[in-house]
């Protein structure tokens, strides 16, 4: 919680209002028996006349008034404050994730960053709701209440040594056992989260595979597991009614009976019937306050395992970290890769790349091929700096990778990832997340190149045609070609293609290809494929295994130079012997 007082910024005021509410709210609220107890003990001797008897009515009216707006006050702040406390940590945790690089990210999973930032954040704000109201309130009425009786009930107030005593210890009990039920509930969430993820995201090879009945008992086992974790803290929370009933009694009984022989046996010397009644309204608000601490010391501690959740991704540290005074400017599109070694995670034995030595000149265009696994993707992802290598260096326009400011690399490296991701909205606003400012020209313009615009022009709003979330209603060749149009709007130095023309015919491949060369020939292009005729034109071609360069050239020097190279070509082209 101490980590996240730092969210609350603006929501101050209406925080210590809240406190400022809650102070007089008590104060009211415990004045109001006392007076009660005087106007009865004056009713009984008969010293009362009817100016009395308003003023009294009018006294306990105001005090009630008072009480109940600054109930209602105090209520209003401390929304006011906890749900803003709340978007301002879910805004913290967003920012906070931006900055995390792949391996970071990789700590995570998605699942249970979406827990974090939906049931957490909303257990710390309600926690936090009733640190500022109730945990104010329950403790001063608690202090008032107990203050008031010892001073008016005298001997009376021995109940309270017993009953105190006995509900607290039950009441502590009752939530040191919930505890764990509780806290392993959020692992269970995460559970229930991915099981949901998984099931949307891969609907259709759900669907494809007849796999529904599998994904339901998947998606039932884990909210019964939520189930049973919740039935079984509820069960031992649920005790809190009898033992409080239990206790309400016992002082009932206890005030009634000793208050009531006392009363007769001195005749009002030593307790009148105004102490009684005091007593009673007392002896209540002390119950009732001390179960509404424990309500409260079993939400907070409920919530500190979800602030504990929210600070780990608080204090998770990005792996990149930015210098002083770093380059802002990217001067051409040249890559140099000079003695490269790089793994996914300190902890991982064997290295995904090693040795890697490569010089690209700007506006070149570079063909990488290689099998599955053989570290395509991690070469181009050292280039933007989504990975930081652990040994060598990597060159962007002649400056290490390392020096410069993370945005301006990025804005000037383009790469349109295996994975194409559309978000919901139009195509305009899809396009536009390339450059925010691009014209409606440049987007058609970058459409062209990328041969999109081919089947944007014959949908019923074309360019303000809605895309479902993570592009459904496309295929996953116009998906593929609205990511590099997207791309291309960023008018990058370098623009990588990874495998991100594998959904598109060959015809459309090569219109590809070729505006490439006409319209954006300065641009460093690096186009990962599992095709050679995708790459068979390029300046230069790598051929990468397990992890290594194991060749590079143009087509015709691999031929003659490469084996894996050739077998590739001739297996695509002539069926290999077959």
């Amino acid at each position: 919680m101490f980590r996240l007082i730092k969210s609350i910024r603006k929501y101050w005021t209406p925080s210590i209002l809240t406190v400022f509410f809650m102070v007089i709210e008590a104060a009211a609220e415990t004045m109001i028996p006392y007076i009660t107890a005087n106007l009865v003990n004056n009713l009984r001797t008969g010293n009362v006349d009817m100016p009395y008897l308003l003023r009294v009515g009018a006294l306990l009216c105001a005090i009630a008034i008072i009480s109940l707006s600054c109930g209602g006050l105090g209520g209003f702040t401390a929304s006011m404050a906890s749900t803003g406390f709340a978007k301002n940590i879910r805004a913290d945790l967003m920012r906070k994730i931006q900055t995390f690089t792949f391996h970071n990210i990789d700590k995570f999973s998605t699942a249970s960053l979406v827990t974090r930032m939906t049931t957490d954040v909303s257990n710390v704000q309600m926690a936090y709701m009733m640190i500022i109201r109730i945990a104010i309130r329950a403790p001063l009425m608690l202090a008032f209440s107990i203050f008031m009786a010892v001073f008016m009930g005298g001997r009376l107030a021995l109940a309270f040594v017993i009953v105190v005593p006995v509900l607290m210890l039950g009441l502590i009990l009752i939530a040191v056992n919930a505890m764990p039920s509780f806290k392993r509930v959020f692992k269970r969430y995460d559970a229930l989260n991915e099981s949901v993820e998984e099931n949307v995201r891969g609907m259709r090879v759900v669907k494809g595979f007849s796999r529904e009945e599998y994904e339901k008992e998947k998606f039932f086992n884990a909210s019964d597991s939520i189930r049973k974790e919740f039935t079984r803290a509820e069960k031992i929370v649920a005790l809190n009614g009898p033992l409080m009933q239990f206790c309400m009694n016992f002082n009932m009984i206890f005030v009634l009976y000793i208050g009531s022989k006392l009363a007769i046996s001195s005749h009002g010397a030593v307790v009148d019937v105004g102490q009684v009644s005091a007593m009673l309204t007392y002896g209540v608000q002390v119950l009732l306050n001390l179960m509404m601490l424990s309500m409260i010391f079993v939400m907070v501690t409920m919530s500190a395992e979800s602030a504990r959740r929210i600070g780990e991704v608080y204090a998770e540290v990005p792996d990149m970290k930015e210098i002083p005074n770093p380059v802002k400017e990217v001067k051409d599109g040249s890559v140099m890769f000079t003695d490269v070694n790089f793994k996914y995670s300190e902890e991982a034995k064997q290295y995904a790349l090693f040795d890697i030595d490569l010089t690209i000149p700007s506006g070149a265009t570079v063909g990488i091929l290689g099998s599955t696994g053989s570290s395509k993707s991690s070469l181009v992802q050292l280039i933007p700096r989504l990975y930081d290598v652990q040994e060598g260096t990597v060159k962007v326009g002649g400056v290490n990778v390392k020096d410069y400011d993370l945005e301006v690399l990025r804005d000037n490296v383009a790469m349109v990832l295996q994975k194409n991701v559309l978000f919901s909205g139009t195509i305009r606003e899809n396009l536009r997340w390339g450059n925010p400012d691009a014209t409606d020209e440049e987007i058609v313009e970058a459409c062209k190149m990328a041969c999109a615009d081919e089947f944007i022009e014959n949908m019923p709003q074309k360019y303000d045609t809605f895309i479902e979330q993570g592009g459904s209603n496309v295929s996953g060749g116009q998906k593929q070609r609205l990511c590099i149009a997207r791309a291309l709007l960023k008018k990058p130095k370098i623009l990588i293609l990874d495998d991100s023309t594998s959904a598109v015919d060959t015809k459309t491949d090569a219109k590809i290809r070729e505006a490439f060369a006409n319209y954006i020939p300065d641009t460093t292009k690096i186009i990962i494929a599992q095709r050679v005729a995708s790459v068979e034109s390029a300046d230069m071609i790598i051929v990468m295994n397990n992890g290594s360069i194991e060749a590079k050239g143009t087509h015709e020097e691999l031929m003659e130079s490469s084996e894996i190279y050739r077998e590739i070509y001739e297996s695509q082209t002539m069926g290999g012997e077959e």
